[in-house]
């Protein structure tokens, strides 16, 4: 059986016939395949409709059942560049025209001939169960200046079992969206009247990023962290010294001129730190140092590649920088890791992806015998942990080797949070030191790291993950009291001072609608409990309790109901 990269590459192939088949004046760009299937890019007539895909789906069917062949052959580059100019494929010459290949290869299955360096499944017939998926814009080449094309995405598996599955997941991540959720839910916008890419937190959003933000604050605190605080916005000068300017001046917004000064806003909390612990002069009994900071920095992003909250424009890290000495690091790194562990798994998430990222082959900064021993510390660090991990050749920036953990959610998606960073750059363009015990200057290593990486990403992921489903201690609202009638709103709204005193987020429902009106609209908001109220509840001092999950759960007293509930938050469910 072939391989599944090279099923989807011939699958992307086979819909491209079927396209030509359907649209003969079509003009075709690339069709790789991608991690989830394939897609092709083509220059046609008019915008592709449901209907299309349906056509072009039928059509694929029956170029599989004629079982044909992909045949290779190789032309010169003249040849090659003659054969598509004379078909009329402009976007193909281009590509030929970049090649430094002098022979390039062709394929050809039926009709339908390509430029490709393949390879390919023996014929049609073998790319097994497919479908195609939707259509979007895509400007050649990525370029905005450029024509914008038509991109067909499409999956293939070997079997209908699995297709039929990954349909499901794709079904299933679709209702978990968090940009449909998070309006469903009123958690947070977007309004393009203050831009793209940046967020507005509705109060229910503010509520859970609160509670997210007050158990990092404490966790943090018991990890032996400091936390700090620094401006949005910094001069032109500190942004020269740190590098962020050489290296990193796409991503960073236009200067603007303060009393003749260029000021930039951050892109990222560093140099500030650095800064910070310049003010003194620091011993060696001083090191290790852990300053952690929820940060909100601002990146430019391109607006195509914008997504919800999980591509913005400004947003807050979970950032933290650890000054420490060179005997210190591992163990440093092995309480990072553990921080992080200890994160993830409150917030629901057990299964990991551990990558340890060494140095790139060309551009770094450093001695070759400090990125192998900051390799060798991440490495024990994370096997100390009890974590297996692969290695990620050359993977590392520029300034030093990294540790990724990537989460998977409740759909078995990867999501990539936590990074543990060396850096060799900073600390010797700031000129950081300490005295050491023999009275002299040391260089102090710099460890940056991110456990929730942003909190706008962890918080999207947070929504999938869940379904907007939060546990009861994440949850915007933890309980709605919902009174039978108008004279029971008062009880309703007494019920619910008393759950708040105690720390609980409780709201009331005190609109003129039906009883089983407002416990609908609760499930749909999915708020872990409710409480109805009314006469023979206001007379013994108790509600009646409606689960999310688990249904009716009859009447309870409100202290039990309370107990109950702080029970369940203290355990984190």
């Amino acid at each position: 059986m072939p391989d599944l990269e090279t099923m989807r590459h011939s699958a992307a192939h086979v819909m491209a016939e079927a396209v030509q088949h359907l649209f003969p004046d079509a003009k075709f760009g690339i069709g790789p395949a991608i991690e989830n299937g394939f897609y092709y890019d083509i220059d046609l007539p008019r915008p592709l409709t449901p209907e299309d895909l349906e056509k072009i789906e039928a059509e694929m069917r029956k170029i599989v059942q004629e079982n044909q062949g992909f045949q290779r052959s190789v032309m010169s580059r003249q040849e090659a560049r003659d054969f598509f100019e004379k078909r009329n494929q402009p976007y193909k010459v281009v590509i030929i025209d970049e090649l430094e290949d002098e022979s390039p290869s062709i394929y050809q299955q039926g009709d339908f001939i390509d430029l490709c360096r393949g390879p390919h499944v023996a014929s049609s017939a073998e790319i097994g169960a497919f479908k195609l998926l939707s259509v979007a814009g895509a400007y050649w080449r990525g370029d905005e200046h450029k024509p914008m094309l038509q991109r067909i995405y499409g999956t293939t598996f070997p079997t209908q079992q699995e297709l039929d599955d990954f349909l499901w997941r794709q079904e299933e991540a679709n209702k978990r969206d968090h940009r449909r959720l998070g309006q469903e839910l009123d958690l947070f916008s977007i309004s393009e009247d203050i831009g793209p890419g940046l967020i507005l937190w509705h109060p229910k959003g503010g509520r859970v990023r609160v509670a997210i933000e007050d158990f990092w604050r404490k966790s943090h605190y018991e990890a032996g962290y400091e936390i700090v605080f620094s401006p949005h916005v910094g001069r032109g000068n500190l942004w020269e010294t740190s590098g962020h300017l050489q290296n990193y001046a796409d991503i960073m917004y236009p200067s603007m001129d303060v009393e003749g000064e260029r000021y930039f806003v951050k892109p990222m909390n560093c140099p500030f730190h650095i800064e910070m612990y310049k003010t003194q002069i620091r011993s060696y009994r001083d090191l290790p140092l852990r300053w952690a900071e929820l940060g909100t920095v601002y990146r430019f992003e391109r607006s195509g590649v914008l997504h919800g909250l999980l591509r913005v424009r400004g947003f807050t890290q979970d950032d933290a920088h650890i000054f420490c000495r060179p005997d210190q690091v591992e163990q440093e790194v092995v309480a990072a890791l553990d921080l992080t562990m200890y994160l993830l798994r409150s917030f629901g998430f057990q299964d990991f992806d551990v990558y340890v990222s060494t140095r790139p082959e060309d551009k770094y900064v450093g001695d070759l015998a400090d990125w192998e021993k900051a390799t060798d510390a991440l490495k024990q660090a994370v096997t100390k942990m009890g974590l297996s991990y692969q290695i990620d050749e050359g993977g590392g920036a520029f300034y030093g080797p990294k540790i990724d953990i990537k989460i998977k959610d409740a759909l078995g998606r990867s999501w990539q949070c936590t990074t543990v960073q060396f850096d060799f750059n900073e600390p010797e363009r700031f000129q950081l030191a300490f005295i050491g015990e023999d009275g002299k200057e040391h260089r102090p290593i710099m460890v940056h790291r991110a456990l929730l990486g942003s909190l706008e990403r962890f918080f999207a992921i947070l929504v999938e993950h869940y379904a907007g489903a939060f546990p009861i201690w994440l949850a915007p609202v933890q309980a709605m009291v919902i009174p039978i009638a108008d004279r029971h709103l008062e009880y309703a709204r007494e019920a619910a001072r008393r759950f708040k005193a105690a720390g609980l987020r409780v709201d009331v429902d005190g609109r003129r609608e039906n009883v089983n009106f407002k416990i609908r609209e609760a499930q749909l908001q999915k708020i872990p409990y409710m409480l109805v109220v009314g006469d023979r509840e206001l007379e013994s001092g108790m509600a009646a309790v409606r689960s999310r999950s688990k249904g009716d759960l009859g009447p309870s007293r409100l202290e039990e109901i309370q107990a109950m509930m702080l029970e369940q938050i203290a355990n984190r469910e």
